[in-house]
């Protein structure tokens, strides 16, 4: 059964003034329930809390950014909710909601906690709707947008496919609409060849951007998932990409040919969740980065750095100070600190924790 993970940006949810589009959260229910009827598992990412709760709300006054966006979140997200479980209802199916937080992805253990709860949702015949919980995350603890926790989710869920809605097309080579400029149909693993491309600038409604759907686009892709941009506010879009539809605008990412295994693929976005690095020597930067199946031995370390425990994940600094890989530490930074630079004291990261980042 094919497993797809689509998320919903709040400015394909949201009209211009910044009121709710029901019409168009309606068109996209009716595509997830067309999907689901033809045997597909859909998990659905979406924004959208904070820009119901303004509508719903108008302006606060007096409060700093952090308390408004508790405020809004904490009422925009049961506006939300209740518009999809009717709208679901309406149309034969259940769903459910999922609130969560970055802390949640930084242990294995709450990951697959996760994990379990979205598969017997789907299992049911439930579908997961999954948001930050923003009445309690703070910004230093709060995900760099939902396209980041798109891409936590789609490689959680092990899904065949993330759709990206954004109010555009894809990538272009310039700005969208602005003669010359030219969609970016598709990017082959590995590839950085758009980079040029892409503004670091934030959209409106949300705080996301097409830089931050680029990179987590690019990782998901170098891991095995293909990644689609698309525009959400086009009719039938979920199905035209799901049917590779070439008529139908949007940047495809490619996958790479060998995906990598679960664990690595938690390993990969856990580098925001690293409790310390090591730096290591040209040489073992080098066998690290050379393609073949390396560990991380502790002969070829330089310098420790945090208080980590066993298990916890590192970052990996090349000489220049560059993260090369993040892993799970086979000792914690005492025992670390004193292996540095020793032989046949066994390794520090295993090849089969260890995951190299692209460069």
């Amino acid at each position: 059964m094919d497993r797809i993970a689509v998320k919903i940006g709040s400015n394909v949810l949201t009209r211009e003034d910044g009121s709710l589009d029901h019409t168009r959260i309606s068109a996209l229910v009716d595509q997830v329930c067309d999907l689901a009827g033809r045997g597909c598992e859909v998990i659905i990412i979406s924004s959208g809390a904070v820009a119901s709760g303004r509508d719903c709300l108008g302006t606060a006054g007096r409060l700093d950014t952090v308390s408004q966006r508790q405020l809004y979140s904490a009422v925009g997200q049961v506006r939300l909710m209740h518009t999809y479980y009717q709208l679901f209802k309406e149309r034969g199916y259940s769903c459910g909601q999922v609130l969560t937080t970055k802390e949640n992805f930084s242990t294995r253990h709450h990951y697959l906690n996760q994990k379990n709860c979205m598969e017997v949702m789907l299992s049911q015949g439930v579908i997961p709707i999954v948001n930050e919980n923003d009445t309690i995350s703070l910004t230093e603890l709060m995900f760099t947008d939902n396209d980041e926790l798109a891409g936590l989710v789609a490689t959680m869920m092990e899904a065949r496919l993330l759709i990206i809605l954004s109010n555009v097309d894809g990538i272009f080579t310039g700005a969208p609409g602005e003669a010359g400029s030219t969609l970016v149909r598709e990017i082959e693993p590995g590839s950085d060849s758009a980079a040029q491309f892409i503004q670091k600038t934030k959209s409106a409604a949300g705080r996301g951007g097409m830089h931050t759907k680029y990179a987590i686009a690019r990782k998901l892709a170098a891991e095995g998932i293909p990644v689609a941009i698309a525009c959400g506010k086009r009719d039938g879009i979920l199905q035209a990409v799901v049917s590779a539809d070439s008529s139908t605008p949007y940047t495809l990412f490619k996958a790479a040919d060998k995906p990598i295994s679960g664990v690595k693929k938690w390993i990969a976005h856990s580098g925001g969740f690293a409790r310390g690095s090591v730096s290591v020597n040209a040489g073992a930067a080098a066998a690290l980065l050379s393609g073949g199946a390396a560990s991380l031995l502790p002969v070829g370390i330089t310098a420790v750095e945090g208080d980590f425990e066993k298990d916890d994940i590192v970052r990996i600094l090349d000489p220049d100070g560059r993260c090369i890989a993040v892993g799970r530490a086979n000792c914690d930074a005492a025992t670390a600190r004193r292996n540095a630079g020793r032989q046949n004291v066994g390794e520090f990261v295993h090849y089969d924790y260890l995951y190299i980042e692209q460069i």
